[in-house]
């Protein structure tokens, strides 16, 4: 299934808001374009599958706002002297692995969607997106954020919404909305985790670590670890993700709060794949691959719904290891979610 598909950015409208209010030039341009972007929505259904497999089109904006720029990098063809291109081409070869080679996924479609990407897009632009059609990144302003093509989990994370509007479609608003966030974090991460080699204990579980920018006092956009505590800093303010559902944000701003309620599903994966040890992708994240496009998801499910789903697929697959679906169902109670 193909839901309407919003214009999905990493970077939260409130860390721009709260910048722009405070006269930071590059947050007010960003704001403004990504206001645009989402009132444009989509002009066209997403591109056609074409031949399976990974195939890659790099191309650069030249920091202008018209996309999708010069094609500068396609599959197969060698790195070149620009590190945003080769960054952006090296993540989306590793997005597609974790999908292809763990989960059995040929593209975001499940039917050999090229991977498109533009870097170089506006000045100083203060976020990446996922359009529906292709990945689009910034520059950053160098003063609050840096190059967003240098994150891998950045690009996971937005081929991830990809994903999600090709299978279980979850609206981008409140509790629906936060899960949409969320498994775009889990999967993220787990791109990171995979191109690493790293064990769930190993991992930092951090979403955009290195994305700030010297001299921010914050280690990264969000913490599945321990969310509310990635940044807290005199520019930015707090991170106000919550861990548990006695302080889910109830909240008008950003959609809800998608942003910042993720928070609490992203916690319970992270107890999960913890508790189960290894690799995260192994086991916890089939689990959440599975609940995702099983098919048994509404568009509007909420936590619960969600926490359902994951406890239905961690059975299904591990029939005879019911030890699993108990510790999904103790990792979803820890962050106040029953699945009933």
């Amino acid at each position: 299934m193909t839901a309407a598909v919003p214009i999905c950015a990493i970077v939260p409208p409130y860390f721009l808001d709260r910048l722009a209010e405070a006269g930071h030039e590059p947050a007010v341009r960003s704001l403004a374009l990504d206001t645009a972007h989402r009132a444009a929505r989509l002009a066209a259904p997403p591109p056609t599958a074409g031949a399976r497999g990974l195939n890659r089109v790099i191309a650069d904006a030249g920091h202008s706002q018209r996309l999708p720029g010069r094609t500068v990098r396609t599959e197969g063809h060698a790195p070149v002297a620009d590190p945003s291109i080769n960054h952006a081409y090296d993540g989306l070869g590793d997005t597609f692995a974790l999908y292809a080679q763990v989960f059995g996924r040929d593209s975001v479609d499940g039917r050999g969607l090229r991977l498109d990407a533009s870097v170089h897009y506006g000045q100083n632009y203060d976020n990446a997106f996922w359009n529906g059609r292709r990945m689009v990144f910034g520059d950053g302003d160098g003063e609050i954020f840096g190059d967003f093509t240098a994150c891998v989990d950045v690009i996971g994370h937005e081929l991830t919404h990809g994903v999600t509007q090709f299978t279980a479609g979850l609206e981008y608003q409140d509790q629906p909305g936060a899960l949409n966030e969320s498994v775009s974090d889990v999967f993220g991460s787990l791109v990171k985790q995979y191109a690493l080699h790293q064990s769930a204990a190993d991992a930092d579980w951090l979403i955009g670590a290195g994305l700030l920018a010297p001299g921010i006092q914050g280690v990264a956009l969000r913490s599945m670890k321990a969310p509310g505590t990635a940044y807290d800093d005199p520019q930015l303010g707090k991170d106000p993700q919550p861990a548990h559902m006695r302080d889910y944000v109830d909240t008008a701003q950003d959609n809800g709060g998608v942003h910042i309620n993720s928070g609490i599903p992203n916690h319970a994966f992270y107890l999960l794949a913890t508790a189960l040890g290894g690799q995260a992708w192994d086991c916890a994240g089939r689990i959440w691959y599975d609940a995702l496009t099983g098919g048994g998801l509404s568009a509007d499910a909420d936590f619960t719904a969600f926490a359902r789903a994951t406890v239905a697929a961690a059975k299904a697959r591990y029939p005879d290891r019911s030890s699993i679906a108990d510790t999904v169902s103790a990792s979803w109670a820890q962050v106040g979610v029953s699945p009933g």
